[in-house]
């Protein structure tokens, strides 16, 4: 059996280079990849190109990149909480494709399942549109979408296994799956590492033939963006 196991985030990361394409895995701040980021931060490449659902925030995930200006294009789909992006989008510092959440996870998918494109309606009639080829199938119009190319993906799971099998937990198990499948070289940082053999089959996510580095991660924070709490008025007794 291939030995997947390295001993941390540092040595995982240690061959992306300068001017590398690498999907980051997360909804939010659920789920990403919280150790990859900050060995990446510490290596400070730069000229990257992140595929990732979001940004970050300023001071935690991607936004962590963003603000060493490591990434030279942003390819997402909701941007919304991090000051240092917009300021970057508008100076015109930073390169960004915004691109519909079905769509972008869907060409994800499709890099997974080696298929070369997508056809998706998402897009059509509007500014997403510009410059793509547009078919009619059935009456309807569709957008030509081409599938990732990614030099890497780093995705964050709850559990794995020496094989490089993946279990991921709730939220978590959104855009994690399918760019694990993506990447030319997948990197997974779990919270629990097990032996092979001791994942129940039927709760694996993402089987290890797609995984080629995992590791147990550590000192997890676990963010959330952003945290609404609302007082209950209690009737009069």
């Amino acid at each position: 059996m291939i030995n997947k196991v390295v001993s941390g985030a540092d040595e995982a990361v240690r061959d992306i280079f300068d001017g590398a394409t690498i999907m980051l895995g997360g909804f939010g701040l659920c789920g990403i990849p919280e150790n990859c980021i900050t060995a990446l931060v510490a290596k400070e490449i730069k000229s990257l190109t992140c595929i990732s659902n979001n940004a970050g925030v300023d001071d935690f995930g991607i936004g962590l990149m963003l603000k060493k200006r490591m990434v030279k294009k942003m390819i997402s789909s909701y941007v919304g909480e991090n000051a240092e992006f917009e300021r970057q989008l508008l100076s015109g510092e930073l390169e960004v494709d915004l691109i519909p959440q079905g769509t972008l996870a869907t060409r994800c998918m499709a890099a997974g399942y080696g298929m070369p494109a997508i056809f998706t309606p998402a897009g059509v009639g509007t500014e997403v549109a510009e410059g793509k080829e547009i078919r009619n199938f059935h009456g309807k119009d569709y957008l030509l979408e081409y599938a990732f190319d990614a030099d890497f993906a780093i995705v964050k799971a709850w559990k794995g296994d020496t094989a490089g099998n993946l279990i991921f937990r709730s939220t978590s198990r959104n855009f994690n799956p399918v760019m694990a499948m993506a990447g030319k070289i997948t990197i997974a940082e779990v919270e629990e590492l097990v032996e092979a053999g001791e994942l129940n089959p039927d709760h694996i996510h993402t089987p290890g033939i797609y995984v080629h580095r995992i590791f147990q991660g550590k000192d997890y924070e676990k963010r959330i963006e952003q945290r609404t709490t609302r007082i209950v008025n209690q009737p009069n007794k």
